[in-house]
């Protein structure tokens, strides 16, 4: 797992940027990212991979202690999908 911290890290050291600026520069992504994702907007990083909004309906599910059915509320989350460039750089 890689934390924040490293990857602040590592952005300061692949830019030369120092270690407050590459963390402002992350805490910045991330906030453009979110802004756009909960405005509905996919978020596409060509080569990476794309950020995608979805919703989900209200529905039933299954306390897996207990067995027993609950309702599940309404909720809107996000998805990641691999880029091909990912995709061949993990392979």
């Amino acid at each position: 797992m890689t934390t924040k911290a490293e990857l602040v890290t590592a952005i300061s050291e692949k830019t030369g940027l120092s270690k407050v600026q590459a963390k402002d520069a992350l805490e910045a992504f991330v906030d453009a990212v979110t802004e756009s994702l909960k405005g509905g907007a996919e978020v596409r990083l060509v080569g990476f991979g794309s950020f995608v909004p979805v919703s989900r309906k209200a529905g039933l599910a299954r306390n897996p202690r207990t067995g027993e059915t609950v309702k599940r509320a309404a909720s809107k989350t996000a998805r990641f999908r691999v880029g091909e460039g990912l995709k061949s750089a993990l392979n």
